[in-house]
């Protein structure tokens, strides 16, 4: 029997892979990373836990001496309010993530590829009332860069601190 965490791995995995390729396409070597590489029984053990393990980025890029870091998020964006849905423990995951591992941005990429950072959603949600039940922020899918301005040009966009 295929579970609810099952499908929603497989879409993550395959868009992972999407990722990943058009990073290649750009010049960068690519890496799976995070809880994707573990064996699925740790997999779905952390899925049932809130350790910030869960929310470790799924790729890291390197090019021309640069390093990046990706969290892979499809099945985002929502196509009758035009918003990415990003939960507040992956933002708050995503920050902790950044402030160890300075200075090593990390960018989400979604469904239709296109980019924004932790700290971007954090800012363009800031307004947002503030949930403590797994809440969800949205964020307008107009904010969001193209992914071949950030992974595209020389130097990929810095995270803004």
């Amino acid at each position: 029997m295929v579970t609810h965490w099952q499908k929603r791995k497989a879409v993550g995995d395959a868009h992972e892979q999407r990722v990943a390729a058009a990073l290649a396409a750009q010049g960068w070597t690519v890496e799976r990373c995070g809880q994707g590489t573990y064996q699925p029984a740790i997999q779905q053990a952390l899925a049932q836990t809130t350790s910030a393990l869960r929310w470790f980025p799924d790729l890291i890029a390197a090019r021309a001496g640069e390093v990046v870091t990706i969290d892979a998020k499809d099945c985002m964006p929502s196509s009758t309010s035009g918003r990415y849905a990003v939960s507040d423990e992956a933002i708050h995951a995503g920050l902790q993530f950044i402030a160890a591992n300075r200075p090593t941005p990390l960018y989400y990429v979604f469904g239709d590829l296109r980019v924004l950072t932790p700290v971007e959603v954090l800012h363009y949600t800031g307004h947002a009332e503030r949930r403590h039940d797994g809440a969800y922020r949205l964020v307008s899918t107009r904010q969001a860069h193209p992914f071949d301005t950030v992974f595209g040009c020389a130097r990929p966009l810095r995270a803004a601190s």
